[in-house]
């Protein structure tokens, strides 16, 4: 009876992870809410579709007529790096982080829809070949993503706080990563 017991209890702990595991409406929520964020000024100024980037919450083209570069680091004249260090000024009015430099035009998402943007992001030949838990630890771990939270001046933050944006990356992955239509 106990071996009976045991067994039900590990098949009852199981099945919220079976049912997140391929739940495609939860998946579709998740990713909803996290679009959110990628929809934002601070990750759209530079997962642009243009040769430059935008900067500032109204996504005016960058003040000096930086251009993308063949790297998308600025061209060798005036390289991204001349002025964005990896950390914010001290004064807040040159945004910093480790590795500035624009998102590939592959992964440039303005105009797009979530779903779009969603399926976008899932194509290996156009984000770097990363995976799903690539794609996730890209969201939630690299120093010039978090950067969207903490980007000085008088910058706005993403809509969700970074925690939730987290939480709704993982929620998205763990359910499948289906995206919304």
């Amino acid at each position: 009876m106990k071996a009976l017991l045991a067994v039900c209890w590990t098949l009852a702990a199981a099945l919220p992870a079976a049912r997140a595991a391929n739940d495609p409406a939860a998946s579709r929520q998740a990713f909803g809410e996290a679009a959110r964020v990628l929809q934002s000024p601070r990750c759209l100024n530079c997962h642009t579709v243009t040769d430059f980037p935008r900067q500032g919450d109204d996504r005016h083209p960058h003040a000096q007529m930086i251009k993308r570069g063949p790297a998308g680091m600025g061209h060798p004249s005036l390289m991204c790096l001349a002025c964005h260090q990896a950390a914010n000024s001290a004064d807040g009015a040159v945004p910093g982080a480790p590795n500035w430099h624009l998102a590939p035009l592959s992964m440039g998402w303005e105009g797009l829809s979530a779903g779009q943007m969603c399926r976008k992001l899932l194509d290996r030949s156009q984000n770097g070949n990363r995976g799903v838990p690539e794609l996730v630890a890209h969201m939630t771990t690299d120093p010039l993503v978090q950067w969207a939270w903490h980007p000085g001046g008088k910058r706005e933050t993403p809509p969700l706080s970074q925690r939730d944006f987290h939480d709704a990356v993982r929620r998205w992955a763990d359910a499948g990563a289906y995206c919304p239509k």
